[in-house]
């Protein structure tokens, strides 16, 4: 669940001016989030931003937040891949040890096939002997990687929704602050220049 971290704690100081401050509420970080990184990533954001007003600072601090959940899925992904390894190696264990298995033995055999992929997960030796095996009978790192995606195939569907979905929601928000920066550097070009004609209209008539 997520929830605030402390900021009681020692953290790189805000590129936010203070009077924005209220703007941006504390981070809301899974466990393992480093608080350190989210900073780093929104100050970075910031900068490239360069967010001056207050609509401008709330569009920028979405994108900062919508760039953080986009890394977060896509480390969960890869530890999403990394756990259903296991299972993906116990299915092609079951391809090699049951096969022509007696239907009497089925059960012990699909016992000693679980152990064989949770000691492949938990010993490195016995990692190396039982990838070893199945490199022996043609399953080589591609074909569990393949069998690994078939198990995680409908929560990859979810994560790549939920990518795509942040994706479009940070480009929608980068257009918005792109031509609210345009518009608020037109004003201000207008502004010059009328002050640049009052200007020469007002030594025009002194001469």
């Amino acid at each position: 669940m997520n929830g605030p971290v402390n900021l009681s704690k020692s953290q790189p100081t805000s590129v936010l001016p203070p009077q924005f401050e209220a703007l941006c509420p504390p981070p809301q970080l899974l466990p393992g989030e480093n608080i350190d990184h989210y900073q780093a990533l929104q100050a970075v954001i910031f900068r490239d931003l360069d967010p001056q007003s207050a609509i401008e600072w709330l569009l920028a601090i979405d994108i900062a937040e919508l760039s953080w959940e986009m890394q977060r899925y896509r480390i969960l992904r890869h530890r999403l891949l990394s756990a259903c390894r296991q299972k993906a190696v116990e299915m092609t264990l079951r391809r090699v040890d049951l096969a022509g298995i007696a239907p009497d033995f089925q059960d012990v055999a699909e016992i000693y096939t679980i152990n064989n992929a949770l000691d492949w997960q938990l010993d490195a030796s016995a990692a190396l002997d039982i990838e070893a095996r199945l490199r022996s009978y043609g399953f080589d790192q591609h074909s569990i990687s393949m069998e690994v995606y078939v198990q995680a195939r409908e929560i990859l569907v979810l994560f790549e929704s939920l990518l795509n979905g942040a994706q479009l929601r940070r480009l929608m928000l980068l257009k918005e602050i792109h031509n609210l920066q345009r518009s608020h550097a037109a004003d201000r070009a207008h502004i010059a220049s009328h002050k640049a004609n009052q200007g020469r209209r007002s030594a025009s008539n002194s001469s």
